[in-house]
């Protein structure tokens, strides 16, 4: 009968992490064997241990002894079916994570998925990104968030979830590694791709699509809804193209606002979600590395540090999101008219600075002035403060920018730390940007993130505005057995932009979710 492993947990120093050999010998240590009877072994589980001065890797480790059969378990791969076009058909309207989990999903359970995409293909997109950059162009199609792999492509590809479905998230992660990702993702407790990998992904996942019999189409843009006795028999697109199809998994984003409007005018129930919106804060990565590892120096043998705070302050919450360390500032506006910021970092976290988005909980409260947009109240609030700070910043990419302590102490900086955001920055009060309210609560928020991380406010640190797409302010209803929207049968909103998620793990496995209850939706399963 062959030999199942053992496991064990083990704590060892960076450095020995890091040596296969020298990580055996820990090993053999630690179970009181001879390295010579240790006949193999895997990390199976990882992560850094730094409240203590010494900062320690903390390891789960599957081993096998000497005379032991070495049979490691194995993951078992998806099956996917080949469909054709007889099959019942289901759009998916979106390539983001939820998307293309959706789409892979369905080929799972042997339907054909028909991806409509407003943007472009991962290649083509690069360049529309350049132009952001260099010439301060925004294409509405195709931009930081639409295009092949949504936002998600360019997001930094953080894959941690609050999510404890254990099992579903590592069938998650598995996917991404069987379209190229490093099996690292499987065994780090924070695991990332990195934006510079993920691209290649991407392009792996619509390879499986098509290879399978399912369709993509690229700059097709969802114009309308064509719905027949409150049932969904297909859509229109770029205005005046029918799609038939049996249902519909809409997995549109956060940003895509044409499609909030488009249900709000088609009288297709929507709902104002809280959301949040505040600044991105960036510090220099080796004085963020000296305060979390308490050391002048991290060492070849520790990664660059990251962190996560939150408060409460005020009763509402104050928290750092999407924290990039080694990362870049990206301009992440989806129209011209208007700036927005977010962070990635690539694989290797090089680069020289950290940054997080920090930012404030937006609710009622904040957005008295915008009632008469009613569930629209949140987007129309985020629409004035990213025009806002288009206009502040000269009517172009350029972001407004203030020095951390200057904001701090309420005065206008005289120049701005040199930062990663590429565009360039324009010194601005972030008071005149926000309400009062939020930048009170900011600065409450962080006088307490430095008291946690003293140096947090930092000469060099710079804050930049705004960081407003943390998440949908907007959520499409849909009923909680069937997924699908309590008006409108076959339409099913899915993933972050329907308010169902929040990053690539939870948007992924929710456009699974989806996928499988258009399955039995269909056959009553």
């Amino acid at each position: 009968m062959p030999s199942q492993p053992h496991y064990i947990d083990i704590r060892v120093n960076p450095e020995i992490a890091h040596q296969p050999e020298e990580l055996k010998k820990a090993i053999a240590k630690y179970i009181d064997v001879s390295d010579k009877h240790l006949s193999a072994y895997k990390v199976v589980k990882r992560s850094i241990d730094a409240r203590a001065r010494q900062i320690k890797y903390q390891l789960r480790v599957a081993y096998f002894l000497q005379d032991e059969s070495v049979i490691w378990p194995k993951t078992k791969e998806k099956i996917y079916h080949q469909v054709k076009d007889e099959n019942s058909r289901i759009l998916v309207v979106g390539s983001g994570p939820a998307g293309l989990f959706a789409a892979l999903k369905l080929l799972e359970l042997g339907l054909k998925p028909i991806v409509i995409e407003r943007g472009k293909n991962v290649r083509a997109r690069r360049r529309d990104l350049a132009k952001i950059n260099k010439e301060h162009l925004v294409n509405s199609e195709s931009n930081y968030c639409f295009g092949e792999g949504g936002a998600g492509t360019y997001s930094d590809g953080k894959l941690y979830t609050r999510s404890g479905n254990k099992k579903i998230i590592k069938k998650v992660l598995q996917t991404f590694v069987e379209h190229g990702a490093s099996e690292d993702i499987l065994i780090d407790a924070h695991p990332h791709i990195g934006t510079n990998k993920l691209p290649d992904i991407i392009t792996k996942m619509r390879e499986t699509i098509l290879n399978f019999g399912g369709e993509i189409h690229f700059e097709t843009k969802l114009t309308d809804f064509i719905i027949e006795e409150s049932q969904l028999i297909g859509i229109e697109v770029n205005h005046h193209k029918i799609i038939n199809a049996e249902a519909c998994i809409l997995a549109t984003g956060h940003s895509a606002r044409d499609i909030f409007y488009l249900l709000h005018k088609r009288k297709i129930k929507i709902e104002f979600k809280t959301f949040a919106m505040g600044v991105r804060v960036e510090h220099p990565q080796s004085l963020i590395d000296k305060i979390q590892y308490k050391t002048p120096e991290r060492g070849e043998y520790l990664p660059p540090s990251a962190y996560s705070l939150v408060e409460q302050v005020d009763n509402k919450g104050v928290y750092s999101f999407c924290m990039c360390p080694g990362g870049i500032i990206a301009p992440c506006a989806t129209s011209p008219g208007e700036v927005v910021t977010n962070g990635w970092s690539p694989s290797k976290r090089n680069n020289p600075f950290a940054n997080s988005g920090i930012v404030v909980t937006i609710d009622d409260e904040e957005l008295t002035d915008f009632e008469k947009f009613g569930p629209l109240k949140g987007l129309k609030f985020q629409e004035h403060i990213e025009q806002k700070c288009w206009q502040l910043a000269g009517e172009s990419q350029r972001v407004p920018a203030q020095k951390l302590q200057d904001f701090m102490s309420k005065r206008k900086s005289t120049s701005i730390p040199k930062n990663s955001y590429q565009p360039g920055t324009t010194s601005v009060e972030m008071d005149s940007i926000f309400p009062k309210a939020m930048t009170k609560r900011l600065r409450k928020g962080f006088k307490k993130f430095t008291q946690k991380m003293k140096g947090f406010d930092h000469p060099d640190a710079v804050i930049l505005a705004p960081e407003s797409r943390t998440s949908s302010p907007v959520r499409i209803p849909r009923e909680e057995d069937t997924l699908a929207h309590p008006q409108v049968l076959g339409l099913y909103p899915c993933g972050e932009g329907a308010g169902y998620a929040g990053g690539i793990v939870s948007a992924a496995m929710d456009g699974e979710r989806c996928a499988k209850a258009v399955y039995h939706q269909l056959f009553k399963q």
